[in-house]
């Protein structure tokens, strides 16, 4: 990653719904421009139309067991908020089971508010100490409000190098890999990485990055570790290993608020439970989470909403795509 050399990668944009964003693409070329980069970009939208073309049917004699069991690895004392919001996330995106690994602590707060889900209690009480056995489920997730204890760092670096089902990373999770030498090379190819820009610069050794040398930077991780990198911020993008990278332009100020992002973990770990591909569970995680989260502001303005509101607002998106109507 020194100097974060690369090569041109071709830049794909999709959109929150069915509505093409020339301002913002007239935006990225001024500032790509303005970096002397050779303009060999190809313009694609990925937006309502893929989205749709993406979202697995339903059998009508489906049972939860063909949804998937995923495998949520997270809080700590102080940040059981964020289990929960990635629980219910998680479980808001069509996965058939979810089992939570949390401390003791949490335990009837996550009950409480999310019935649905099991629970794999750590041995203590307010934080990760052991990643319990995970290969019997489809997809994991770790992250969210696990906190930086000796412990849980160490049961975070078990987990990624022992890891063979589909995973995603989040919050502490990536900054446990950054505090590592390599870390990043302990990943199974197809892991998905969800930094936001601060989480990036830790991950890449590099402080300051300039908006567009981090995507730069971006590219190159995703194709020197075989890993998808979706880049949080007021337009996401999302970094694929074979050089493609996605720009998102849905979404809106209201979501940068606490516990957004864990819903996005939630999201992407469900659709991987559910069998989708990495890159489709990056793609489509982050449609729903703008689309979502669209619809939370014009319920709550972006002032007063919250990341609990973008959860609530997930089956809207989905009954959109199932009967083709975008939404209004």
């Amino acid at each position: 990653m020194a100097g974060c050399d690369f090569q041109y990668t071709k830049v794909r944009f999709f959109v929150g719904y069915d509505v093409y964003t020339d301002i913002i693409c007239t935006f990225f070329e001024e500032k790509l421009k303005t970096m002397n980069r050779k303009d060999e970009r190809e313009k694609k939208r990925w937006g309502y139309k893929e989205a749709r073309e993406t979202l697995h049917k339903r059998e009508r004699e489906a049972h939860k067991g063909m949804f998937g069991h995923g495998l949520l690895i997270a809080g700590s004392k102080g940040r059981m908020g964020a289990a929960i919001l990635s629980a219910m996330a998680c479980m808001r995106s069509g996965a058939g089971m979810l089992t939570v690994h949390l401390p003791t602590r949490g335990e009837v707060a996550l009950h409480a508010t999310l019935p649905e889900v099991m629970l794999s209690l750590d041995a203590s009480q307010d934080q990760i100490s052991k990643i319990p056995p995970k290969d019997t489920y489809t997809a994991v997730g770790i992250g969210p409000g696990i906190g930086q204890e000796s412990e849980t760092k160490a049961a975070v670096l078990d987990l990624v190098g022992t890891c063979r089902v589909p995973l995603v990373v989040d919050a502490d999770g990536l900054n446990i890999l950054a505090g590592q030498v390599n870390g990043l090379r302990r990943l199974k190819p197809g892991t998905i990485l969800t930094p936001h820009p601060k989480e990036f610069d830790r991950l890449s050794s590099v402080e300051g990055h300039h908006p567009f040398e981090r995507e730069r930077c971006a590219g190159v991780m995703a194709r020197e570790y075989g890993i998808i990198v979706v880049l949080k911020g007021g337009f996401t993008t999302i970094h694929t290993p074979s050089g493609e990278t996605f720009v998102h332009t849905g979404g809106n100020p209201g979501m940068a608020t606490a516990g957004s992002g864990d819903v996005l973990t939630g999201i992407v770990l469900g659709l991987l439970a559910q069998g989708y591909t990495a890159e489709e569970a990056a793609l489509f995680g982050v449609y729903l989470h703008g689309a979502a989260g669209d619809q939370a502001a014009r319920v709550w303005s972006e002032e007063s909403m919250l990341a609990g509101d973008i959860c609530r607002k997930l089956g809207e998106v989905f009954q959109s795509l199932r009967d083709d109507k975008t939404i209004t």
